[in-house]
C-alpha cells in the first residue's frame, strides 16, 4: 500500500524556497521513491503573495501569514526560510510547539539559539533538519554525524564562505586591495549591499559552530567563537605569502586541543600545495580530520537556489522515512545523545596555538632583525621562514616577513607588543595566522 504524500508548508519563498519547489517537482519521481512516499509542498507563506504565487501557481495555498501554515493541522513539515533570529525563531518554536518537524537552512538560528531549540524538539518528539543551514548543498552536517560516526574528530577546518572567498580569489588573481574587490563583487551580486554578517567573518562563525557542535559533542555557543572579518587584508600580504608559497583563506577552524575546544573563524595562511588552498571562486570546502579515516574533503557551492534545495529536499526525505520511527531511534541533532553532550570549554584566543606571518615595517639598518629575532626567543617563538625586501633606491625602510612555528596566542601578543617598540620599526606589525592543516 502506498502511504499518502507527506505534506510541507513552506515559510519564505525566496532564492532556497523557489529552488526547493521546482527541484522536488522536478524529481518528484525519483525522491517518492526513495523517500517511500511522497512529499508535497501544500502550503506557502510569502509577505510577497504575488511573487509566491507565480513560482507554485494555482495549486498550492498561499498565504502571507506563516502562522497559517503552523495552524493547519494537515502540515507535518514546516520549513523555516526566513532567516534572522526574530520572527524566524518564534515561529520554529511555534511548529515544534504544533508538533510539526522544522527543516532550516538558517544558520544564524541555531548558532545562537540552537540549544532551546533542540530541547524544545527533543522533548515535542519532532526532528529538527539543518542541512542545507552549513555549506548549501555539501552534506557535511550528515558526513559528521553519520559517515564519521566512528572517529574521534581531531579538526575541522572550512572555507564555508562564499563571498569572502569570492573576494579574495579577486584579491589574489588581480592585486588589488580589499575595498576595490567589495564593490566589484557587489555590482556582481557576490556580496550583499549590506555585507557585514559575510565580510566581517560572522556568518561563517555561525556554521563553525555548528559543526563545532556536532564534532565534539559540545553545546552550540556561538557567543565564544572567536570572529575575525577581511576587511584588513591587504594586496601585499596577499602577495607575499603567495611567494612564500601560501595563499590567504578566511577558515572556519574548530579544534580539539588539550585543554578544550578551539573554534575560531579568521584569515588564514595555508599552504598552496593543499587542496582547500584552491578552491576559489564562490565554491565552499570543508577539511574534516578524524582519528581512524584520516583527512576527508567535502567541496561543492555553498550556496545558491538549487545546492541549497539539494540539501532541504534530503532533509525532507529523511523525515519521511523516520517520521513514525519512535525519536529515540532518530540521529541526535547534534551527533551525540543529548544527555551526553559534554562540558568542554571552548578556549578563548590567547590560549589557541597556531603558526603565524608577521610583517614588519623597518628602518634599513644593521641589528634590526638580531632585536626581533631576540624577542621572538625570549617568547620561545622559533622562526621557520624569513622573506626581506630590498628596499629601493633611495628608501630608508623596508618590508620583513617573518613565518614562526607553533606557539601560544598570548606569547605572540607579548612578542609583537615589544616589536612594536623597538625604534627601528614602525607603526604596526601586521600578523595573520597561519594554518599547515
Amino acid at each position: 500500500m502506498t502511504m499518502k504524500p507527506i505534506q510541507v508548508g513552506l515559510l519564505g519563498i525566496g532564492t532556497v524556497g523557489s529552488g526547493v519547489f521546482n527541484v522536488l517537482q522536478r524529481n518528484q519521481d525519483e525522491i517518492s521513491r526513495r523517500a517511500g512516499r511522497g512529499i508535497e509542498i501544500a502550503m506557502v507563506a510569502d509577505l510577497d503573495v504575488e511573487r509566491a504565487k507565480s513560482v507554485v501557481g494555482s495549486k498550492v495555498q498561499v498565504v502571507n501569514d506563516a502562522r497559517a501554515v503552523i495552524a493547519n493541522p494537515d502540515i507535518d513539515i514546516v520549513i523555516e526560510l526566513i532567516g534572522g533570529y526574530g520572527v524566524a525563531k518564534a515561529l520554529v518554536l511555534e511548529a515544534i510547539a504544533a508538533g510539526k518537524h522544522v527543516v532550516t537552512a538558517n544558520k544564524a538560528l541555531l548558532a545562537v539559539h540552537g540549544t532551546e531549540i533542540f530541547a524544545a524538539a527533543s522533548a515535542k518528539g519532532v526532528m529538527v533538519a539543518f542541512e542545507a543551514a552549513v555549506a548549501g548543498g555539501i552534506p557535511i552536517i550528515k558526513a559528521l554525524r553519520e559517515g564519521l560516526t566512528a572517529n574521534r574528530i581531531q579538526w575541522i577546518a572550512g572555507i564555508i564562505n562564499g563571498t569572502t572567498n569570492f573576494i579574495l580569489s579577486e584579491m589574489r588573481d588581480k592585486g588589488l586591495d580589499f575595498d576595490v574587490v567589495l564593490k566589484e563583487a557587489q555590482r556582481l551580486g557576490y556580496a550583499e549591499a549590506d555585507p557585514t554578517f559575510d565580510i566581517e567573518g560572522v556568518d561563517a562563525a555561525h556554521k563553525a559552530t555548528i559543526m563545532s557542535a556536532i564534532a565534539f559533542g559540545i553545546p552550540v555557543q556561538f557567543d565564544k567563537a572567536y570572529v575575525e572579518g577581511i576587511t584588513k587584508l591587504g594586496a601585499a600580504d596577499i602577495k607575499y605569502a603567495e611567494q612564500l608559497g601560501y595563499r590567504i583563506k578566511l577558515l572556519g577552524i574548530t579544534k580539539r586541543a588539550e585543554k578544550g575546544i578551539e573554534l575560531r573563524v579568521h584569515p588564514s595562511l595555508v599552504p598552496s600545495k593543499r587542496l582547500i588552498a584552491n578552491v576559489e571562486g564562490a565554491m565552499n570546502a570543508v577539511v574534516v580530520q578524524g582519528d581512524a579515516v584520516g583527512t576527508t574533503l567535502y567541496y561543492g557551492k555553498g550556496a545558491g537556489s538549487e545546492p541549497t534545495a539539494s540539501a532541504v529536499i534530503a532533509d525532507l526525505v529523511d523525515i519521511a522515512r523516520l517520521h513514525t520511527a519512535d525519536p529515540e531511534h532518530r540521529v541526535p541533532h547534534l551527533a551525540f545523545q543529548p544527555d551526553q553532550i559534554s562540558e568542554l570549554p571552548v578556549l578563548p584566543i590567547d590560549e589557541v596555538e597556531t603558526s603565524y606571518y608577521l610583517r614588519l615595517h623597518v628602518e634599513d639598518k644593521p641589528g634590526v632583525l638580531a632585536d626581533v629575532t631576540r624577542i621572538l626567543a625570549d617568547q620561545s617563538i622559533s622562526i621557520d621562514a624569513m622573506l626581506q625586501r630590498e628596499p629601493e633606491e633611495g628608501e630608508a625602510q623596508t618590508d620583513i616577513i617573518i613565518l614562526t612555528h607553533l606557539t601560544i596566542e598570548k606569547n605572540m601578543n607579548a612578542a609583537i607588543a615589544k616589536i612594536e617598540s623597538l625604534d627601528a620599526v614602525t607603526g604596526k606589525v601586521v600578523r595573520l595566522r597561519l594554518e599547515n592543516l
